[in-house]
């Protein structure tokens, strides 16, 4: 099992920069698959970023893709994002999510696929 804890959030400009951190307890957490999802008020949940236990494969959707950089440091049990040349569409809860897998590039791209979730920071990006 594993803990996770979303830190990092807060208030931007538009065209600024965020990084926000998802630390995970356990000693295992190099075993997990890691994604970020968002989820804005009156909408779904959705995936931002994902990566596979061993930085093999990371995802975007076109929505973020060029702007968000997803990384890890297993030693350190963190998951970062790295969110530059926000947008106020941009603005939503942030959660991190965690998937056990065997597979070391194994990317969940939909809420389902995870079983470990966070508590969230938000995010505000003003005009």
């Amino acid at each position: 099992q594993v803990q996770l804890v979303e830190s990092g959030g807060g208030l931007v400009q538009a065209g600024g920069s965020l990084r926000l951190s998802c630390t995970a307890s356990g000693r295992t957490f190099s075993s997990y698959a890691v994604g970020w999802f968002r989820q804005a008020p009156g909408k779904e949940r959705e995936i931002v970023a994902a990566i596979s236990r061993n930085s093999g494969r990371t995802y975007y959707p076109d929505s973020v893709k060029g702007r968000f950089t997803i990384s890890r440091d297993n030693a350190k049990n963190t998951v970062y994002l790295q969110m530059n040349t926000l947008k106020p569409e941009d603005t939503a809860g942030y959660y991190c999510a965690a998937k056990w897998s065997t597979l070391g590039n194994y990317v969940g791209l939909q809420v389902p696929a995870y079983d470990y979730w966070g508590q969230g920071t938000q995010v505000t990006v003003s005009s």
